[in-house]
């Protein structure tokens, strides 16, 4: 089916978009140490070292939205929206994303589109010293991001037209969920028999297909 291919290779641009910057957790704990040991041990604290720490938190956030979404991992308000069938639950998709999703990324991407331009214009620097670091790549991420948010919007979108016509939600790229580790670790478990592993397995999966109620049944 084409439209569930583009749906899926949407989803595999903003989960490679998502894992990839993933990796600057691992950069700004780094920073962190660093900046922990000049500071504490050889008394040398790095005046800029507080606005480079928000650049990185910032770019990771940002490009992880996209991800998140592709991953329906958002947070939503579950006590009333896991109750709904899926048809109901595609119509308030639906018309959340064009009340609120729709106009507020594209006013992201708009004053994002300003922040970047004038800040590579002047050459725009960290105000707290002479020498801060440039702040106009990090302004550069956010209509990189508010476009890679608002294409998978529009295939959240078409997720919920293709589930008003047709009563389900279509498939989802897939991804290493918790679901997958914990199979991995009773797989290789020496101390649960093969019966209690597959009811364990079985049984986490009603647990967090309950918790997801992401309305796979049909109407």
């Amino acid at each position: 089916m084409n439209v569930q291919r583009t749906l899926h290779t949407i989803d595999a641009i903003s989960t490679w978009a998502g894992k990839a910057f993933a990796w600057l957790v691992l950069v700004l704990a780094g920073v962190v140490c660093l900046e922990v040991f000049k500071r504490y041990v050889l008394n040398a604290p790095t005046a800029w070292i507080f606005d480079f720490n928000n650049m990185l938190y910032g770019t990771l956030f940002m490009m992880a939205g996209a991800y998140a979404l592709a991953q329906n991992a958002h947070v939503r308000g579950d006590f009333l929206y896991g109750s709904m069938k899926p048809r109901t639950q595609a119509a308030l998709d639906l018309v959340l994303y064009i009340i609120f999703f729709l106009p507020g990324i594209a006013a992201l991407l708009y004053a994002g589109y300003r922040f970047a331009a004038i800040s590579w214009r002047i050459g725009e620097h960290s105000s707290v010293m002479a020498e801060g670091p440039p702040i106009y790549p990090f302004k550069t991420i956010i209509p990189i991001a508010g476009a890679l948010i608002l294409t998978q919007g529009f295939a959240e979108i078409a997720r919920c037209v293709i589930c008003l016509r047709t009563g389900e939600w279509p498939s989802r790229l897939h991804d290493v969920m918790e679901m997958d580790v914990i199979e991995t670790q009773l797989a290789g478990s020496d101390y649960v028999d093969k019966e209690a592993r597959e009811r364990a397995i079985v049984g986490a999966h009603k647990i967090d297909e309950t918790a997801r109620q992401r309305g796979m049944t049909e109407t």
